[in-house]
């Protein structure tokens, strides 16, 4: 796809888990320590600063949002009278946690480093996390290579994962508990280092791959069926969204080190427009 995208917000130090919800995109900017409403013109508002990097957006069935307070491994519930702690995962992983699926029932699945990346620390393999609406936490799946973006099918049956160190996207069967079974390989592509995805409405993911400049959309088997280059830049998340849910948000920045970025604050949303519109969760 020799698609072009438009800068829909500049100004931002890493943008990261972007969600389509009530007609605005939420995005958390990770090292600026804050989470983002932007609209499809472009008015943007920040809506929570905190004490933490943060990634992983969701809402309850309630509508309570809840973000993921990375280092301090909490989730972090959102209202209009400020932030408190919905739930304390720090005992069950001692690694920073990242991106996040809330499912109709209220449980988020949360995945997370595995290991001290800023710290420069070996990869080790790490857990998936779920945690009930309820405050009840367990592990649903182990052995998994830098858990990172998620997705969940529209019938509620599947969840997908990418795997960033394990250069595939991985799927398993939801259970009526919500435990996962019949893990199977999704998609796995020489080089792929998947980072945020999202679904559309045939089944196939979007997903940033930073390292090689660009988005892609990939099939259930692993074929590619497109591609969004993004010179001179990495993208680490996207999201279908719009209204007609056919605008990628795309997450861009020049690196993902606290390092590289501190100089200045070049990470973007960025929008490009699609065929196919978003389907399932987030």
């Amino acid at each position: 796809m020799a698609a072009q995208t438009r800068v829909l917000l500049d100004g931002l130090w890493f943008p990261e888990g972007p969600r389509w919800h009530d007609g605005a995109l939420y995005f958390s900017d990770m090292h600026g320590h804050a989470v983002w409403r932007v609209t499809p013109n472009g008015k943007a508002n920040k809506i929570s600063e905190l004490d933490d990097e943060v990634s992983g957006l969701g809402w309850l069935p309630n509508g309570t949002m809840l973000v993921v307070s990375m280092a301090k491994r909490h989730l972090l519930r959102l209202t209009p009278e400020g932030s408190g702690i919905a739930v304390d995962l720090s005992s069950y992983v001692p690694n920073p946690i990242n991106d996040m699926v809330i499912d109709s029932h209220g449980r988020a699945y949360v995945g997370g480093f595995g290991y001290d990346l800023f710290a420069g620390e070996e990869p080790r393999p790490t857990v998936l996390l779920c945690a009930e609406a309820d405050g009840r936490v367990r592990a649903v799946a182990e052995d998994l290579h830098f858990p990172n973006g998620m997705v969940i099918t529209p019938d509620g049956n599947t969840l997908i994962v990418a795997e960033t160190l394990g250069a595939r996207m991985t799927a398993f069967q939801i259970q009526p508990d919500g435990g996962l079974t019949k893990r199977r390989v999704f998609a796995a592509i020489d080089g792929l280092i998947p980072d945020g995805c999202c679904l559309d409405a045939e089944g196939a993911l979007w997903v940033a791959w930073p390292g090689s400049n660009k988005v892609v959309r990939i099939l259930d088997g692993g074929k590619i069926t497109d591609t969004i280059e993004l010179p001179g830049r990495h993208a680490y998340a996207c999201m279908l969204g719009g209204p007609d849910r056919r605008d990628l948000h795309i997450c861009t920045a020049l690196g993902h080190m606290p390092e590289q970025i501190r100089a200045k604050p070049e990470g973007k949303i960025e929008v490009s427009r699609v065929d196919v519109p978003g389907a399932g969760l987030p």
